[in-house]
C-alpha cells in the first residue's frame, strides 16, 4: 500500500464534503428487533436493506447516515465500514493496519477508541487486539504525521470511536457514527433502578403494532420509558430530539448545513388523537416519570396516576 500518496490534504477534505456518493453501513441492535429495524430503515430510503443478526446492512449516503441516527427507534449505533480484509493472525492485522491511512478520519488533536467484537479461531483475545489496533495507529501517525504527532486514546468521551470486527479470518474496520448507544436518547433526566432500555421499549411497541391509533395504558410505568416512546412514535417524533450530541459531528467531512437541516425539520410530524395512561404503585417511580415526561413536553399526551396495577380499572373504550 503507497500510504504516501493517499495522504488526506485540505482539497480532498473540500471535495469529500461536496460529493452525495452512497456507500455502506451498518446498523447495529437487539436480538429479535432486526426485522423491525429493516423496516425503519426502508422507510427512510434506505436501499439494499439485508437483515442479520443483531444488525441490518445497508446503503446510502451522508444525509441518511445522520437521519439514520436521528430518527431510528431500535438501532444502537450507526457503523460505516471503512476498510475490509484478510488476516489470521494478531500481528498480520497490525502489520495491515499500520499502514492505512487514518489520516482521513482522525487527526492528531482528537481522541480515539477502538471497540473489538471478535468471533474467531484465530484471534482469542479481544483485548490485545484493540491494543495492536491502537498500536498501528500510534506508528502510522508517528511516521507519516509531518512533526511524528500522533492522537491520543480516551475510554471515557473519545472524539472518533472505530469498531474492529473479526468473524473467522475476515475483519471489518467501520467508523462508528452514533458515538454513545443510540438508546441514550436525552430526554431522561431521572430514572429508576434498572429501567427498561429505550430501543428494547420501542421495539416492543412497533413489534405489537402500535402506531398511536388508540389509546394506550401502562399499569407499571417505572420511569415512563414505555409512555415516552408510544407518545414519540404516535406522533412520529424523532427518538433523538433531545440528544445533545453524535460522533458523526467530530468526523472531517462533517455538514453542519445538512444536519442543522434534519434536525430542524419536524415536517413529519403528526398529530396524536388519543392519550396514554400510566401508573404505578411506587410514588417515586410516578415522580421520576413526571419529571421524564415535563422534560419531553409530552405532558398533555400522558395522565400518571399513583395507583396498584389490580386497582385500576379497564378502559371504557378500545385501548391497546
Amino acid at each position: 500500500m503507497e500510504v504516501e500518496k493517499n495522504i488526506l490534504s485540505e482539497a480532498d477534505v473540500t471535495a469529500e464534503k461536496s460529493t452525495d456518493e452512497r456507500f455502506s453501513l451498518v446498523a447495529k441492535t437487539l436480538a429479535g428487533l432486526e426485522e423491525v429495524l429493516a423496516q425503519e430503515l426502508r422507510q427512510l430510503g434506505a436501499r439494499k436493506v439485508v437483515v442479520g443478526r443483531r444488525m441490518v446492512s445497508f446503503e446510502g449516503n451522508k444525509e441518511l447516515l445522520y437521519k439514520a441516527n436521528f430518527h431510528l427507534r431500535t438501532a444502537l449505533r450507526i457503523l460505516k465500514p471503512i476498510y475490509e480484509f484478510q488476516c489470521t493472525h494478531v500481528e498480520q492485522l497490525y502489520d495491515e493496519l499500520s499502514h492505512f491511512n487514518w489520516m482521513r478520519y482522525l487527526r492528531v488533536d482528537q481522541t480515539f477508541l477502538i471497540d473489538p467484537v471478535v468471533y474467531s479461531e484465530f484471534f482469542t483475545n479481544s483485548r490485545y487486539v484493540s491494543y495492536r489496533v491502537k498500536d498501528a495507529v500510534a506508528d502510522f501517525f508517528k511516521q507519516y504525521h509531518p512533526e511524528g504527532l500522533r492522537p491520543s486514546v480516551s475510554t471515557t468521551s473519545p472524539h472518533v470511536r472505530f469498531n474492529i470486527h473479526i468473524a473467522g479470518r475476515n475483519v471489518t474496520l467501520s467508523i462508528d457514527s452514533s458515538g454513545e448507544s443510540l438508546h441514550k436518547r436525552g430526554y431522561k433526566v431521572r430514572q429508576t433502578p434498572a429501567p427498561i432500555n429505550e430501543v428494547l421499549a420501542a421495539g416492543i411497541l412497533l413489534k405489537a403494532g402500535w402506531n398511536g391509533s388508540c389509546d394506550l395504558i401502562d399499569p407499571m410505568c417505572g420511569s415512563g420509558t414505555f409512555l415516552i416512546e408510544a407518545a414519540l412514535i404516535a406522533r412520529n417524533i424523532a427518538p433523538a430530539t433531545w440528544r445533545k450530541s453524535f460522533a458523526f459531528e467530530e468526523w472531517r467531512d462533517f455538514d453542519p448545513i445538512l444536519w442543522r437541516s434534519i434536525r430542524e425539520d419536524i415536517s413529519q410530524e403528526i398529530p396524536f388523537q388519543h392519550h396514554i395512561y400510566g401508573s404505578d404503585i411506587a410514588s417515586d417511580a410516578i415522580a421520576v416519570a413526571q419529571s421524564n415526561i415535563k422534560h419531553t413536553g409530552l405532558s398533555s399526551d400522558i395522565t400518571l396516576e399513583r395507583i396498584s396495577m389490580e386497582e385500576r380499572e379497564g378502559p371504557e373504550q378500545s385501548s391497546w
